[in-house]
């Protein structure tokens, strides 16, 4: 095999986390076979996880890693980095890419600013505090809620699974589309795993900007809405 591509956190997967190590034990596995080790960040990279790379919790650096989504702002941008040894042994193969519009100046200065707001207001850090309250909150909906079975992620990047038994971890895929009605009705909108069997995961990304009362009135709105469904027997 030639590498092995792989996300930091399994975002549309359930907001999966691997344990810390992982990558690392990945990484030493990739190299024991000559193989290269891609990292997808279009998700987690860019301060998400509370450090500008997910990876960095493990102490690696892959040998090619790729971004995009917030790169760009919203806009069509995205980046493949790796070292020179690679590009070159890349070029040397006959490898060629193109787009019509690579190289274009306005995604460009759009992906350069958002790299110096990243840094100027320290979003890394940002990110690492609020993923830190916004965690602290669904655990405590975990500790009210029984049906709340798991809470996991990191930073600004969190899930939350709802289920029908904790012991069983069955999950309450009805109660989940009912909860993200609900807190639509009260001014929240949540965003729901649609994939088969994984309606009751939400995977739950704020703006790295979120202030701590944004934080705090989507916690109660969520909490509102579960408790409401619950009640109605949904």
């Amino acid at each position: 095999m030639a590498a092995c591509i792989v996300e930091p956190i399994l975002s549309s997967g359930g907001v999966i986390d691997p344990p810390a190590g992982y990558f690392a034990a990945l990484k030493r596995k990739c190299e024991e076979r000559g193989m290269l080790l891609i990292v997808d960040e279009a998700q987690t990279g860019l301060c998400r996880t509370g450090s500008w790379y997910a990876f960095e919790r493990d102490g690696i650096v892959p040998d090619i890693l790729t971004l995009s989504k917030t790169l760009g702002a919203g806009l069509p941008l995205a980046a493949v980095i790796t070292t020179a040894e690679i590009e070159q042994a890349a070029h040397d193969r006959g490898y060629l890419f193109f787009t019509t519009h690579v190289s274009d100046p306005l995604v460009a200065a759009v992906g350069v600013t958002v790299l110096d707001v990243l840094q100027r207001d320290g979003l890394d850090t940002r990110a690492a505090q609020a993923g830190s309250a916004l965690r602290a909150g669904l655990l405590e909906l975990q500790e009210r809620h029984e049906c709340v079975g798991d809470v996991r992620g990191r930073g600004l990047m969190q899930g939350i699974e709802l289920v029908t038994d904790r012991a069983t971890k069955q999950g309450a895929d009805r109660l989940g589309s009912a909860v993200t009605a609900r807190c639509f009705e009260l001014g929240l909108h949540m965003n729901v795993v649609q994939l088969p069997g994984m309606g009751g995961i939400f995977r739950i990304a704020p703006p790295l900007t979120a202030s701590d009362e944004e934080i705090r009135t989507g916690l109660d709105i969520l909490d509102t809405a579960i408790a409401e469904c619950v009640s109605a027997a949904v």
